[in-house]
């Protein structure tokens, strides 16, 4: 304690700068907390007390909706599984599918697991594990307070939130190794939930540290588009696997790479493909865990304030707009806070004849913004392995995958209209353009149509090397359809949530979620469901008549879906008298 004179101003321990707020960083009167102004324990009872009602009232919706959660993984999970046990019990033999599952879990799991750690990664860009309410990060921690008792809970209130959908995919394992396998439940739900619970909770604390550093966030924006053709790659060595052409050599190195594949190894333990060194793997996998379970609870009082307000803002931004259904704002919210969509200076020579402004436009935007193409590109992947899957089957079998295809195919070219959603967002912005409002949208159509096309040139190239003859021409022939269909949902205008919250449906509100959500998608929705017979055909039949047949229908749905984008633009337009 500093001694001071009778009459003299007390002396006052600076505070290093790292460990002051940005906002009284530049205050000459803040100093050294005493025991005197520590008023935290405090602060928080107090705070308890008087939120108690509205804690309650949380809890109770907080209960609600797990009751949910818990029945519907019930109904859905628990029964089906009961009654596919009650069934083996009575002789019913699933381990045909033994060999099969064993095949892919190495590449499988392991992509898994790369994949939540990339998830939870990635939104530590953006919101972090360390989220606490707006009132807490804007008024509660500049008093003086101690921030680890307000802010370690939301970080394990994170914690458990990530490890949740760990328990019940370990579960899921104990089910499958159960059926298939015939390994003991007790053992199976043992060895799969390390995996379940360790790589989200690891991945959880990398999180933590992406929240803190800048450099580390940099690293994940930069490494994310190669973590990701990676994981492709792992899901597609996987099926390879399961088609009988296993490459064992990679699958050893992936599978200790780290905790992606050590939980591989510790699913595969019990089972009669399980790896030499086993208990290693899991005790290095609850050793990191541990560890940095403990270095992040120390950490989580660490995050500078002035991020946790920017983050808290940022969240609250974000369930606003989910709330209201206003999905594109909530995109459009955390990709600008995690920097998915940064602008890159890229100049092209000036267009010299007034028809190629709008491509030019378009190709500069997506130029500008490589992100678009790239997730585009990634999209792609899973719409050519459903489509080769549809090749292949028969029945139901083939127009679902056929189904799933086009979905995937339809959200890789709307991830290249971004240029027209901008213009419909608001009309007014289109008044730049001498066309009409209807015209400018057909002819944001032109970029989109040429890049989808090139993308389905490419897909067909695989499909040929892969044996699919004629039908491989199927996937440039859909680029039309599916670019149209995007520009109908870019043309939808003002949501209509009229539609969701009708008083005439009654208080359980009927169908109107319903009808909400084909409004909403009402381009995709048509453009799959009547191009998914076509196509499927055409992929099961694979001769050159039926493929003529589904491109030149996919060519007539473009037209109408276009007809249908002018309708609607003209719509918006009219709705505001100022717009062209």
């Amino acid at each position: 304690m500093t001694t001071t004179s009778p009459g003299a101003e007390p002396a006052v321990e600076a505070v290093p700068a790292r460990d002051i707020d940005p906002v009284v960083q530049d205050d000459p009167a803040v100093g050294e907390w005493t025991d005197d102004d520590d008023w935290t324990d405090e602060t928080l009872a107090l705070l308890r007390a008087l939120r108690a009602p509205h804690r309650r009232s949380r809890a109770k919706s907080v209960g609600f909706a797990l009751y949910c959660v818990v029945l519907i993984l019930v109904i859905w999970g628990g029964v089906p599984s009961l009654g596919l046990f009650l069934q083996a019990s009575m002789g019913a033999d699933y381990t045909g599918h033994g060999g099969d599952l064993l095949a892919a879990m190495p590449a499988g799991i392991t992509a898994i697991g790369l994949a939540t750690f990339l998830l939870l990664v990635r939104d530590g860009l953006w919101r972090g594990p360390v989220v606490p309410p707006r009132a807490a990060a804007d008024w509660l921690l500049i008093h003086p307070v101690r921030p680890r008792p307000v802010l370690r809970p939301w970080f394990w209130l994170s914690c458990a939130v990530a490890a949740f959908p760990g328990l019940v995919a370990a579960v899921g394992g104990m089910v499958a190794l159960g059926l298939t396998v015939r390994v003991g439940l007790p053992a199976a739900l043992g060895w799969c939930l390390l995996g379940g619970l360790g790589v989200p909770l690891l991945a959880t604390c990398a999180a933590l540290v992406v929240e803190r550093s800048d450099r580390a966030a940099r690293w994940v924006r930069r490494l994310t588009p190669y973590l990701t053709v990676l994981i492709i790659a792992l899901a597609l060595q996987s099926g390879l696997a399961v088609a009988g052409h296993p490459v064992h050599w990679l699958e050893s190195a992936e599978l200790w790479s780290g905790p992606w594949g050590w939980a591989a190894i510790a699913a595969l333990a019990p089972t009669p493909a399980a790896v030499t060194g086993g208990w290693v793997a899991a005790a290095l996998l609850l050793v990191s865990t541990g560890a940095a379970l403990v270095c992040a609870d120390r950490a989580a009082a660490t995050v500078p304030p002035a991020r946790l307000r920017e983050r808290a803002r940022t969240a609250a931004g974000v369930l606003a707009a989910l709330r209201t259904v206003e999905l594109r704002s909530a995109r459009l919210a955390v990709n600008s806070a995690n920097g998915s969509d940064r602008q890159r200076r890229v100049r092209l020579p000036a267009p010299r004849r007034p028809w190629q402004v709008v491509p030019w436009r378009d190709t500069l935007a997506l130029l500008r913004a490589p992100a678009r193409l790239g997730r585009a590109v990634v999209l792609t992947v899973p719409a050519l392995l459903c489509a080769v899957l549809a090749h292949g089957s028969a029945g139901a079998l083939s127009w679902l995958a056929t189904a799933v295809a086009l979905v995937f195919a339809y959200l890789a070219v709307a991830q290249l209209l971004e240029p027209a959603r901008i213009e419909t967002d608001d009309v007014r912005r289109a008044s730049w353009s001498p066309y009409p409002f209807g015209a400018l949208m057909l002819r944001h159509a032109i970029v989109p149509t040429l890049v989808g096309a090139l993308l389905g040139l490419a897909c067909a190239v695989a499909l040929l090397a892969a044996g699919t003859g004629p039908a491989a021409w199927l996937a440039p022939a859909a680029a039309p359809a599916l670019v149209a269909a995007g520009l109908v949902n870019a043309c939808r205008g003002v949501l209509r949530k009229d539609l969701m919250y009708s008083p005439a449906q009654g208080a359980g509100g009927g169908s109107g979620p319903l009808l909400f959500a084909a409004w909403y998608a009402a381009g995709p929705a048509v453009g799959v469901a009547v191009l998914t017979p076509m196509f499927s055909s055409a992929l099961r039949a694979g001769t050159a008549v039926p493929v003529a047949k589904a491109a030149l229908m996919a060519v007539v749905v473009a037209v109408l879906l276009l007809r249908w984008v002018q309708a609607r633009a003209v719509k918006m337009s009219k709705a505001r008298p100022g717009a062209t």
